[in-house]
């Protein structure tokens, strides 16, 4: 009989179907959204603009190399000049966050001739076995090295740590502006400006890992905008695609300009529905609004959550995150607590060892939010009780 290999503990819920933030299973239940694939619906299930533009590419071709021009190739570069930072003016396409990191340290490695990297305690940056590198948990680590570069992982937000490690021995530091698998933990400017200053001195590359907090879901476009920096390349995916795989790396003039053919490449990356997704998602991102959104349902997440810490204290230690990447930290396992959401018609997952994290979609609602603030104590109430009995 074959069987699946179990890298992920199954959730034992069949889904059937997918629409804006919410999830039905075989028997109609539905569910409120707040795992979206790690993150991936951030758009929401089946967004229209991005249902439309793949079908409308299904219509003219489906395979391409990117070594021929096509016509939604320069539409989806015009729409990137719209959101990328206008210093990165060179950029990739690739179908993986991982492949996508994987690229931007090849880049470092090859242009600086450097062999060290600089990571972060509890930064996740991928699986395979560059990114894997750069990853801090051990369990993910164990048996794979030794890996294809030296990295010293720095305690995160801690300034001094940086000021004393990155020299003229570092190709790049590699930094999320939220942490997302690690638990949430946000950058503070400081931290990512004595970065940028320290890659500046020694003639680093600083890579900004915005694979999960990009896109708009932390209430800005950009998460490292927040701190006034300008990385020299830029990591992006999940969210792009509105739930197609599709990822992007973003370079400055400097670094692009020196790269010659062969030195990477991808049979996928970039193909025409990938380039059709990734136009919708951009579609979707400018036409409805979505940062400002975000940011508005972030800002009521917040409060609700804040809530639900001061109403349990016996369960939660605070509240982590930004915008629609929001946790609670919770004072044990967030397992529990996220198989009794699921049992009460909510999806979500962990972050780090005791973080509940909830990535919902832009488009929830105030309504949406209330109920899950209603849902969390319910559950944290029920998990309390049965820890006193």
């Amino acid at each position: 009989m074959l069987k699946l290999m179990g890298f992920y503990a199954p959730r034992n819920l069949r889904i059937v179907r997918g629409e804006g933030q919410y999830l039905w299973d075989v028997d109609g239940r539905r569910y409120l959204d707040c795992h979206t694939s790690h993150g991936v619906a951030f758009l929401g299930h089946r967004n229209p603009i991005v249902v439309e533009e793949i079908r409308n590419q299904l219509e003219r071709i489906m395979v391409l190399s990117p070594v021929f021009d096509s016509e939604v190739k320069d539409e989806v570069t015009k729409l990137l000049e719209m959101i990328l930072p206008k210093h990165l003016t060179y950029f990739y396409l690739l179908n993986s966050g991982s492949e996508a990191v994987e690229l931007s340290l090849k880049l470092a490695r090859r242009i600086t001739g450097r062999k060290k990297f600089i990571s972060f305690i509890n930064a996740f940056h991928g699986r395979t076995m560059g990114a894997l590198a750069m990853t801090w948990n051990p369990s993910y680590r164990k048996d794979y090295d030794p890996f294809p570069w030296e990295v010293e992982f720095l305690p995160y937000n801690d300034v001094g740590a940086v000021e004393r490690a990155v020299d003229d021995r570092v190709a790049a530091v590699i930094v999320e502006p939220v942490q997302g698998e690690g638990g949430l933990s946000a950058a503070k400017p400081e931290f990512l400006k004595v970065i940028r200053e320290r890659c500046d001195r020694t003639g680093a590359f600083m890579i900004v890992d915005e694979i999960q907090s990009g896109f708009g879901r932390t209430g800005v476009l950009w998460a490292y905008q927040r701190a006034g920096i300008e990385p020299d390349i830029l990591v992006a995916g999940k969210s792009m695609g509105g739930g197609f795989p599709v990822s992007m790396v973003a370079a400055r003039e400097e670094i692009g300009a020196k790269i010659e053919a062969g030195a990477h490449g991808s049979t996928y990356g970039g193909n025409p529905l990938a380039l059709a997704a990734l136009k919708g998602g951009i579609k979707a991102l400018l036409e409805d609004h979505v940062v400002e959104k975000a940011a508005e349902a972030g800002e009521l997440m917040g409060r609700m959550l804040e809530r639900v810490a001061s109403e349990n204290p016996e369960s939660v230690r605070g509240v982590r995150g930004l915008g629609l990447m929001r946790g609670l930290e919770l004072r044990w396992s967030p397992t529990p607590c996220i198989q009794e959401l699921q049992s009460r018609g909510v999806l979500a997952l962990r972050a780090g060892l005791t973080v509940l994290r909830l990535l919902p979609p832009y488009m929830i609602t105030r309504q949406d939010i209330e109920e899950l603030g209603k849902k969390l104590n319910e559950s944290l109430k029920t998990l309390a009780s049965r820890k006193t009995t």
